[in-house]
């Protein structure tokens, strides 16, 4: 097995993955998401693996998110396959997470984003310390939440999960709790010990529970949040911060005049659409119509540019929420023909 940046070795009873990528915020590529899927395939009747563990090198970050440099320089050039090639091997991956018949446990510390969210917040015990920072930030590069972010965004409490998707708000410990996105507050200094136990004994049972995280914010502002992102669209949700008046709104409104209008308005309705039909397979399949036209028929190249490329951080994005055609999300949105649905491990 090629490792790249990933490494996949058995310890004990354990499955163990581990991001060797600090330099780089443990960026996921192309060739990392392989090393996870065909892991986690020869794992899967393996008699001496009885659960997976995923870890990061590095304080900083478990995943900083999805390493998309190529895919925007592919496009750049007029090759729209390799980005698609690339969210479709990687949502594969992620719902092979999602689905995997053993325990997985993923520790996440410091920075755990879009990419990230894909491997760790999939796993069916999902563990932060006092460093972790969670966001789905997609709508500031012209992308969507994917990786099925969006069935973690569509179980969220209440609204939470369209005030995070559109925003890409940064959280920390209690509000992953409380949105959804991780199941376990332990203090970093318990977790090498710990997971020498997981890996000795193959057994869950001895993650601990009774961690209390720093207090968060959202439980205090859910009610606002609630009623105003609970409105149809994205000029309603404007409309009403602009008559809140409060200092979160302000604050929103800051954040939500900055990000993509198209990717915002995207997002809430992909938000809505999973929580029709909350699956792993339903959510990739839903965020797969908008990140495969992304580059060609969207805002893609545009914000990675102004983020991650030349960093100017001063995207010219095509719309804004006044100037977005309606049937705009529609079309990036539709169904996708048969050749480019997700074959589904």
């Amino acid at each position: 097995m090629t490792e790249t940046w990933m490494s996949a070795r058995k310890v004990g009873r354990a499955g163990w993955l581990t991001f060797t990528r600090p330099q780089a915020l443990n960026a996921l590529d192309g060739g990392m998401a392989a090393v996870v899927t065909q892991a986690l395939r020869d794992w899967r009747n393996d008699p001496e693996v009885d659960l997976v563990m995923i870890d990061a090198e590095g304080p900083r970050a478990f995943c900083a998110g999805g390493d998309i440099a190529a895919v925007w320089h592919a496009a750049r050039r007029g090759d729209f396959r390799t980005g698609a090639e690339f969210f479709r091997d990687e949502y594969r991956m992620n719902a092979l997470i999602a689905e995997y018949p053993k325990p997985v446990i993923a520790f996440m510390q410091g920075f755990t984003m879009g990419g990230g969210v894909g491997v760790g917040g999939h796993a069916r015990h999902r563990i932060v310390g006092e460093t972790t920072k969670i966001a789905m930030p997609e709508t500031g590069i012209g992308l969507v939440p994917d990786v099925g972010g969006t069935l973690i965004l569509a179980r969220a409490p209440g609204r939470i999960g369209e005030y995070l998707g559109v925003t890409g708000s940064r959280i920390e410990a209690a509000d992953a709790l409380l949105a959804g996105f991780v199941d376990l507050y332990i203090p970093e200094a318990e977790w090498p010990s710990l997971k020498a136990r997981l890996a000795e004994t193959g057994d869950p049972g001895v993650l601990p529970s009774g961690h209390v995280p720093p207090p968060g914010r959202l439980a205090d502002l859910q009610a606002e949040i609630d009623r105003i992102f609970a409105l149809p669209d994205m000029r309603a949700i404007i409309d009403a911060l602009e008559a809140t008046g409060t200092a979160f709104a302000a604050e929103t409104l800051a954040v939500l005049r900055r990000n993509c209008a198209l990717s915002e308005e995207a997002t809430l309705r992909l938000v809505r659409m999973t929580r029709e039909t909350p699956t792993i397979r339903d959510a990739l399949s839903n965020e797969f119509r908008f990140t495969l036209r992304a580059a060609k028929r969207g805002e893609f190249i545009e914000g990675v540019r102004a983020q991650l490329i030349e960093k100017d951080r001063n995207p010219n994005w095509t719309w804004t929420l006044d100037t977005l055609p309606a049937a705009k999300p529609d079309e990036m949105l539709a169904p996708l023909p048969a050749e480019w649905r997700i074959d589904f491990i």
